[in-house]
């Protein structure tokens, strides 16, 4: 990016000659609302390749949706309104389709009269670019691989009822791409194209269930068949793989029972009128469960084979004939008495003292809390829902009618294997107390013969902390897995198992991974498609390693010696059903020294993955087109913003750029680049720190810093920071646009030391950083949020190296933080604390003087730096009480800290009005500390609990003014 530059002369010379208007400006907190970018998880490639489509607009406002020709600059725009959205294109790439929402003014005017917004759907001809709207879509659906058809289907009206078992249905138009030609199917609740889009099944629930059942309607012929009709009610369809069957729920009222009760239907063998269809409930069979009923929670599905059905089953519930007709009874016995002494009365007579009604008084609301609850009562409550929607795994054969279930109390963790041909079934019920206190995982693994129903169990105690679980391959047949330090294989027919990394002199040991877990493993990057080998990591390369662990090959070379390694493998194949080595492969690669990035191809065929290029740009998202030779992916850099390259050779060579993303960035100051640097912690380990140029960077000049931490930082040297309003506070780009360098160093930790550990590793990188000369060792800043909120508060406390300090969420008090409660999961922290981030373990009790050493608030007299404060009061990660507790005894002390909590926010800050008002006054801290501006208001004086709303108020208007 091109820069003006000012001498040394006209810098003492500020009036003179117009030099500001030379200088470009500094991005503003105002600049970031107006912000244009393109949105994440926008792209989107037609299948010939030959369109790409993203999404576009300022931060706060409305959108634009943006089609381009990859083979040239015909390009279309198209306002979506306020909600990111993107393109999904017909088999064809004649047509996309995009939803229109809301405009941001609409959203706002919709949120003071509570009413509903709606979508629109438009359709959009290429090259044409001939456009028809819909109004009121809820969703849509081109034909699959067929590409004449869309499928439209249109919200319910307003005043439509909305009770429980209201009518679910509403229309669905079947367009004609080419003639234009629309068909209207009613009161369809649910609606589903085959792969081949020759096909499509939908359900009708309408008005007292009148015509309900499901249907399939032949898209060649226009001719719909009435699979079945009932007074039902049918959800989930599910087409298989090949789109020649299909599986559904169905639920009936029935007087037994309190809800509905389900059925399973597989239809096949599709042929009209004569298309196979098989139904199953269970109910009342003698081979079903007693007091289960197929769920509704689940999706059905049929095995590949089409000759089994598999759903799930739950508790359903009798009613209680006795207890109800007793009720009834009782009430009709009360109304006849009311009834006849309203007939005699004659005059009013003394009130009757009524007895209290067992059933009025109120039950106590509580929790009981034993110790031995495997889960504690607030991680029932937090997963109560999961709880309820729980379904065991069963399969029902259609040949001989047979039942079978497969996940029970015990083995609730079942995974059926690809060819469904076997499960593997994972029990941690006997470790599963243990484990919610220390955070080791155990699990005792099974598989089961899914034709016979046996279980054989495969391993007991198999230690799952670090490892994950086991990788069956697409034949369903072969699984690995790792086991201390060694990744096996097993033979699923015949339980023989094979060490696979045994005879390859390099560790599978996770090299980098130093919280309290025995031998984490590296990567496993599952199989081959045809199965005959396992794909597998050591710490930099990729080996691929036969079945029976008898051969294997380094794909990567010897990435080690580059001390390079491979990031991972790039899915660009449609339905892929492991790695197909039979064609080309690309893989991310990364040095460790430089933090370079590349992609990398394995040709088809062959053993060596071939280096395409690595440089200072991080390269991601790369997509081939499913019907042609064209490949996208994303580049970026510290300082040019994520943009998607389009190539049409497998090599990736002559790559084109295709988007614009954040179009405003030259018009202000930025980040001159960053550096790498290379130090040594006070623990003696060699380290690297990533420091951010501030903007117009000269060198021999010192800047104001902030020192930002979390854990490992400089993997992502090379990344692209997105202007924004920060759920944390704090944006990279923001500051060194405003004249911040910005220090982010890596940190190692020592097991029970994680604090010390930070000390450790971050005072060094400071001192190491303003040997630079960059960093002004007078103004440098820390900041951090949760884990780098907590090493925040610690470092203060035993450094004064930093003039100022900011810790968003932090832990303070290790001992009373390692028996809290988790409140987003429900769990405790003791798990994380002994065996992840906290790295310290056992309990406290026995382990005290760690415990003591590692928190803030045991050395908070030595504190002599301005701490600001966040903490939220509905933080479900690290309790509120932990910020209360620092920030009283900082006050205590007569430390200077403000402590700032936007009420019903969690862990970070999600509304947008707050995370501006944060992000503003992060920065106005940070100005006053670093930069000699005047101190603002609420650091230097506070303001009183009944001006708050004046003050509010006129910080909006501020803001308003601004803009």
């Amino acid at each position: 990016m091109k820069r003006n530059k000012i001498s040394i002369l006209l810098l003492l010379l500020p009036f003179s000659f117009g030099v500001y208007a030379q200088q470009k400006p500094a991005l503003s907190w105002k600049d970031v609302s107006k912000w244009n970018s393109i949105r994440s998880f926008t792209n989107s490639m037609s299948p010939n390749g030959q369109w790409l489509s993203w999404t576009s607009g300022p931060t706060e406002g409305d959108l634009k949706l943006f089609i381009r020709k990859t083979s040239d600059t015909t390009s279309f725009s198209y306002p979506i309104g306020a909600t990111a959205g993107g393109a999904t294109f017909s088999k064809d790439s004649k047509y996309a389709a995009f939803k229109v929402s809301a405009t941001d003014a609409e959203v706002k005017a919709a949120k003071k009269t509570m009413k509903p917004t709606y979508d629109k759907l438009t359709i959009v001809s290429l090259p044409g670019n001939e456009k028809v709207t819909f109004d009121r879509v809820k969703a849509s659906s081109f034909s699959g691989d067929s590409p004449e058809w869309i499928a439209i289907h249109f919200a319910a009206l307003e005043t439509a009822p909305k009770d429980k078992d209201a009518a679910k249905g509403t229309d669905l138009v079947i367009y004609h791409l080419a003639s234009k030609k629309s068909y209207n199917l009613g009161s369809v609740s649910e609606f589903a194209f085959n792969k081949a889009g020759t096909q499509l099944a939908y359900t009708i629930d309408a008005n007292g269930q009148n015509g309900n059942g499901v249907f399939l309607r032949d898209m060649a012929t226009g001719i719909s068949t009435a699979l079945e009709n009932d007074k039902a009610v049918y959800k989930s369809i599910n087409w298989n793989e090949k789109g020649d069957a299909f599986a559904l729920l169905k639920s009936n009222k029935n007087e037994k029972y309190k809800e509905d009760v389900f059925t399973v239907i597989g239809i096949s063998k599709i042929a009209g009128d004569k298309t196979s269809k098989v139904s199953y409930s269970g109910i009342d069979k003698a081979s079903f469960p007693k007091k289960m009923g197929i769920s509704g929670n689940g999706t059905p599905y049929w095995s590949e084979d089409q000759t089994t059905l598999f759903f799930g089953i739950s508790p359903v519930e009798l009613k209680d004939d006795k207890k109800a007709d007793s009720a009834k009874s009782k009430t009709d016995a009360v109304a006849k008495a009311k009834t006849d002494t309203a007939k005699t009365a004659v005059k009013p007579a003394i009130a009757e003292v009524k007895k209290p009604n067992p059933a009025d008084i109120e039950k106590p609301d509580m929790i009981i809390w034993n110790w031995q609850d495997k889960r504690l009562q607030s991680a029932q409550q937090t997963q109560e829902m999961r709880d309820k929607n729980y379904s065991f795994i069963s399969s029902y054969r259609v040949a001989d009618q047979k039942f079978s279930q497969i996940a029970d109390s015990t083995l609730r963790n079942v995974i059926i294997a690809p060819k469904q041909l076997y499960a593997i079934a994972y029990d941690n019920s006997n470790y599963e107390l243990m484990g919610n206190l220390d955070g080791q995982s155990y699990i005792d693994i099974y598989t089961i013969d899914l034709k016979t129903g046996a279980k054989t169990r495969l391993f007991e105690k198999f230690y799952a902390s670090g490892s994950g679980t086991m990788s069956v391959a697409p034949n369903g047949t072969w699984a690995s897995y790792y086991v201390d330090g060694a990744f096996y294989s097993i033979n699923l027919a015949n339980g023989q198992k094979y060490n696979l990394t045994g005879s390859i002199k390099s560790s599978f040991v996770d090299a980098l991974d130093d919280h309290n877990v025995s031998k984490p493993s590296t990567s496993n990057l599952g199989w081959s498609a045809d199965s005959k080998y396992a794909l597998i990591m050591d710490n930099n390369d990729l080996w691929r390693i036969s079945a029976d662990g008898k051969s294997a090959v380094s794909l990567s070379g010897d990435l080690k010696s580059k001390k390079q390694a491979v990031l991972g493998r790039s899915r660009i194949y449609q339905d892929e059903k492991g790695t197909d080595l039979s064609k080309d492969q690309y893989f991310g690669l990364f040095d460790n020294e430089t933090k370079q990035t590349g992609l990398g191809l394995l040709p088809a065929g062959k053993s060596k993955i071939n280096l395409l290029f690595m440089d200072n740009n991080v390269y991601n998202g790369l997509a081939k087109a499913t019907d042609g030779n064209v490949f996208a992916y994303s580049k970026q850099n510290n300082l040019q913003s994520p943009e998607v390259y389009v190539s049409t050779v497998p090599t990736l060579a002559a790559a084109k750029q295709i988007t614009k993303n954040t179009p405003d960035q030259e018009k202000y100051a930025w980040t001159s680049g960053a550096k790498l640097i290379k130090y040594l912690s006070a623990n003696g380990d060699s380290l690297q720190a990533a420091i951010y140029l501030p903007a117009n960077y000269e060198a021999g000049k010192s800047y104001p810093t902030i020192t930002y931490i979390y854990e490992r930082l400089t993997d992502n040297l090379n990344a692209y920071t997105m202007p924004a309003f920060p759920g944390g506070g704090f944006n990279l780009s923001m500051y060194t646009s405003n004249g911040y360098a910005v220090l982010m160093p890596d940190i190692k930790y020592k097991l029970n030391d994680p604090g010390m550990s930070a000390v450790a590793c971050v005072v060094p990188a400071v001192k190491a950083a303003v040997a630079t000369g960059i960093v002004d060792e007078k103004r440098v800043a820390i900041h951090g949020h949760s884990w780098g909120g907590y090493q925040t508060s610690f470092l203060i406390t035993q450094t004064n190296i930093f003039k100022a300090a900011a810790a968003g969420a932090p832990l303070t008090n290790m001992i009373s933080m390692y028996s809290l409660i988790y409140w987003n999961s429900g769990g405790t922290n003791q798990a994380i604390f002994e065996a992840s981030q906290g790295r310290l373990t056992p309990g406290y009790w026995d382990n005290w003087d760690a415990f003591a050493r590692n928190s803030p608030v045991y050395h908070i007299k030595k504190v002599q730096t301005p701490l600001l404060l966040l903490h939220n009061d509905k933080d479900g990660a690290v309790d509120y009480t932990q910020g209360i507790e620092y920030y009283n005894g900082l006050r205590r002390l007569n430390k200077p800290v403000v402590m700032i909590t936007y009420r019903g926010e969690n862990h970070g800050i999600a509304k947008l009005p707050n995370r501006k008002d944060y992000a503003v006054r992060m920065m106005e801290y940070f100005d006053y500390m670093l930069k000699d501006k005047p101190a603002p208001e609420w650091w230097s004086k506070g303001v009183n609990r009944l001006d708050m709303e004046k003050h509010l108020e006129t910080r909006a208007f501020e803001e308003e003014e601004a803009n």
